[in-house]
């Protein structure tokens, strides 16, 4: 009762109009530093910070700014930190809280992949990682069922997802893939509703379904690396990718280890262990990712590339928060990526799946992991760090 008290009724009336840069940069700097355990952990803490504590925004406006996160690509717990700093300190603030949330876990990142680089042949780095691998197949297995049972909420959105997936099996174009199944909930959920204009609705809708199954699904020969190459790819992963962050995975994967060529398996699994690993953003895989592939200047492209986008869809955004929150047809169209996202994931769950649980060791801290998560809420940073000295200890 009281808890309710104080969100309806002090939160509400006493909310901060505003924040000086000083305590955005403050705040947003804390979180980046030690915000573990993934989005969901991160609107907690922010949550909690700006709500409860500070009282800069009622409730009501977060979860306003929340649900605004879900209708654009990009990594959501980033962009409400971006929306926050917008909403306290303007312009300036918008650039402020998202730069001063993505540092502090760029910077370590890049620590990690600089000691990769330098010593990931060791013995001793081989062996954190056999530990590390199997507990963030666990991780993604437990994102995969929560997300899952919030997404499927109804029929025809368990038929996308299982469409999605035996089209993601089949190697179909990630984008087209993501952009096909948004359409066809879209769609349907528009010609519920203007079923008199069923004839207009089908030959706007069939081209589009056209040109997005007929997209091939090795698109593209091999891309020799460059910085431009890499900058322009994470340009358009962090413009196009819905979801959860680890569907960054079906990216990662399609394109630079299928198609290009740039990284092994192994590499990929290693940079997400990296992610997982280290606090802030889980898009900070593609910061170790550009140091591998191209060093200091690697990471500060991959980086911007993949983040630069957050900060535009926010800003175009934030004034249509309210007409793009009540549109049934955006919301569906949200819906059919998200299954779709959820087919990618277990598609790559299961090939890195093959590559982490090697042996009945890996296989055995991958279900401990998996009942500790579900079932006991560790924070999977802790997991993490767990199978790491597992790996210290048991790997010869």
């Amino acid at each position: 009762m009281k808890e309710a008290d104080e969100t309806t009724g002090p939160d509400r009336h006493a909310a901060r109009p505003g924040a000086s840069l000083t305590e955005v940069a403050g705040l947003f700097l804390k979180l980046g530093t030690i915000a573990f355990g993934g989005p969901a952990a991160h609107i907690a803490m922010m949550e909690d910070e700006v709500v409860r504590r500070r009282r800069w925004l009622s409730r009501e406006k977060f979860l306003d700014l929340l649900g605004a996160t879900n209708l654009i690509p990009g990594p959501n717990s980033t962009e409400l930190a971006i929306h926050i700093g917008h909403q306290q300190a303007g312009w300036a603030g918008l650039l402020v809280a998202g730069c001063c949330f993505i540092l502090p876990a760029a910077l370590i990142v890049t620590a990690f992949a600089w000691a990769y680089v330098r010593y990931g042949a060791l013995p001793e780095t081989a062996r954190v990682l056999y530990g590390v691998k199997p507990v963030i197949i666990a991780v993604v297995a437990q994102a995969l069922w929560s997300l899952g049972r919030t997404a499927v909420k109804t029929k025809l959105l368990a038929i996308i997802g299982l469409a999605a997936l035996a089209l993601a099996a089949l190697g179909m174009n990630e984008l087209a893939l993501l952009f096909a199944a948004g359409a066809v909930a879209a769609s349907v959920s528009w010609l519920k509703r203007k079923r008199r204009q069923l004839k207009t609705a089908r030959h706007a809708f069939l081209p589009a379904m056209a040109a997005a199954f007929l997209a091939p699904a090795g698109a593209g020969a091999t891309v020799p690396f460059g910085l431009w190459p890499l900058f322009l790819f994470f340009l358009k992963v962090g413009s196009v990718l819905f979801g959860s962050g680890y569907v960054l995975l079906a990216f990662l994967r399609g394109d630079l280890v299928e198609r290009w060529g740039w990284l092994t398996s192994a590499q990929l699994l290693d940079a997400v262990a990296v992610g997982q690993v280290t606090p802030g953003p889980v898009f900070t895989t593609a910061t170790f990712i550009g140091y591998v592939l191209g060093g200091p200047q690697g990471a500060l492209v991959a980086t911007v590339g993949i983040f630069l986008p957050a900060f535009v869809f926010v800003a175009l955004s934030g004034p249509l928060v309210p007409r793009l929150r009540r549109s049934a047809v955006a919301g569906s169209f949200l819906d059919g990526v998200n299954v779709a996202s959820l087919a990618l994931m277990i598609v790559v769950t299961y090939d890195l799946g093959r590559s982490a649980l090697v042996d009945p060791l890996t296989v055995s801290m991958a279900l401990l992991s998996a009942v500790l998560l579900m079932h006991f809420n560790v924070n999977s940073a802790w997991l993490v760090m767990g199978g790491a000295l597992l790996g210290l200890l048991l790997r010869r």
